[in-house]
Parts: structure tokens; C-alpha cells; sequence
């Protein structure tokens, strides 16, 4: 049997102040073979600061979209460009990322204890803490061949119709999944990141909307609830 090998494929746009440190957790992971940040036409120094570590390893690549076309997007170029058997789906910008948080993360997967897996962050809402899952997670291992025979669906959805997607396919296939807590690892929220609350709830609000307009909200709840029962 081939060895798997492990893509980390990281979305960014305008994450200047935190890829940084989401890059040095990864960097010197002995179980991430090749590292992609994509960046999705950023107009800070994100760029910059992907660079400047890049530097430092030749695994790591950055891909240049020249416009903004969204998270799904980023993801469905990285996965093209991805060479891994399985792929680590990783935010740009997590607080408190640790080495042994994304060993945790990979392990069930690449050991064969879990067909997928993602993270639960410490500050994910309360409601999803207490059901022990985050159906909208964007920290996941799964294998690369799952989306990448789907480019073309991929790059039909939403800008954040991602996440949602992939449950639907985890769910149809049956696969079981490893849900991983990380309780020092956090999301800034999005009124943080934008400056305000009134900016932040626009774009909360323009997320809802994308994942309806993937998913019903009833096919959302059986999700959660379908992942939930199929955990190891």
C-alpha cells in the first residue's frame, strides 16, 4: 500500500496580521509534506508575510488569485495544485495554533482510525461546544481525490457554500469522522477582523446566506446531527 502523503492547503485574503503564526505551526510539521497558502487577491501584505516564511521551506508554496472570489474558490485551486493523497484544510487566520493541536487533527485520518476529521475551537458557539461538533469548521484532513473529482461543482457554489458541501459528501459516503477539540485555538470574530459590529454582522450575515443557499436550513440541522452520530 502507497504511503499517504499530506497537503496543507491555506486560504487567505487580507490576513496579514495572523498567517504568520498560523504558518509557523505548520512549517516544521513532520506529518505535512507540501504547504499551499493561496492567497485570494489580498490587498494588505499578506503576500509579504506568506514570503517571508516561505523562505525559511521549500514546501512551501503561495498561489496568487488576482481577484477575490472567495474561500471556496482558493480552496478548489489549491486542491488542483495540490500533489498530497489527503489534503489538511487549515484557516489563515487561527490564534493559539500549536504543532500537537494539528497532530491531533491529521492522526485519526492518516493512521486509519478515521476516514475525515475536523477541529472543534475553543471558541466555537456554545451550542456546538455542548453537541460536541462544528459543522462548519474550516479546519479538516480528508482524502484529496473527494473534491478534486468535484472541481467543477466546487467552483459553482457559494463563496462560503465549502464547508457545508463537504458534509453533504462525508454523509452520502458514510465516512466516519474524528472530531478533534481544540480548546486553545480560536477564530477571531468577524466584527474583530472588520472593524466594527456593524461591518462584522454584514459579513456573518453574508455567510448565513451562502450556506442556505447551499444547503436548506433543515438539511443543515440533519447534518449536524448526521456528523454527530457518525464520530469515532
Amino acid at each position: 500500500m502507497t504511503a499517504a502523503t499530506l497537503t496543507c492547503i491555506i486560504p487567505a485574503y487580507n490576513e496579514a496580521p495572523r498567517i504568520g503564526a498560523v504558518l509557523d505551526a505548520v512549517l516544521d510539521h513532520p506529518l505535512i509534506d507540501e504547504i499551499l497558502v493561496v492567497d485570494d487577491g489580498s490587498t494588505d501584505d499578506t503576500v509579504a508575510r506568506a514570503r517571508a516564511v516561505a523562505q525559511r521551506a521549500s514546501r512551501l508554496r503561495i498561489i496568487r488569485q488576482e481577484r477575490n472570489g472567495g474561500k471556496t474558490c482558493a480552496v478548489t485551486r489549491g486542491i488542483t495544485e495540490a500533489t498530497g493523497s489527503h489534503v489538511l484544510l487549515l484557516d489563515s487566520d487561527l490564534l493559539g495554533l500549536r504543532t500537537d493541536e494539528l497532530s491531533a487533527l491529521i492522526a485519526p485520518v492518516l493512521e486509519g482510525r478515521a476516514d475525515a476529521s475536523l477541529s472543534l475551537r475553543g471558541n466555537a458557539p456554545l451550542v456546538w461546544r455542548g453537541l460536541g461538533i462544528d459543522y462548519i469548521s474550516g479546519e479538516r484532513v480528508m482524502r484529496r481525490d473527494l473534491l478534486a473529482s468535484r472541481t467543477d461543482t466546487l467552483l459553482a457554489l457559494p463563496k462560503f457554500g465549502l464547508e457545508v458541501f463537504v458534509n453533504r459528501l462525508w454523509i452520502e459516503q458514510g465516512l466516519h469522522i474524528a472530531v478533534v477539540r481544540w480548546p486553545g485555538v480560536e477564530s477571531p470574530m468577524k466584527h474583530q477582523k472588520r472593524g466594527g459590529w456593524i461591518d462584522g454582522l454584514k459579513a456573518d450575515a453574508a455567510m448565513l446566506g451562502d450556506i442556505f443557499h447551499t444547503v436548506t436550513p433543515m438539511e443543515t440541522l440533519r447534518q449536524v446531527f448526521s456528523l454527530r452520530a457518525r464520530r469515532v
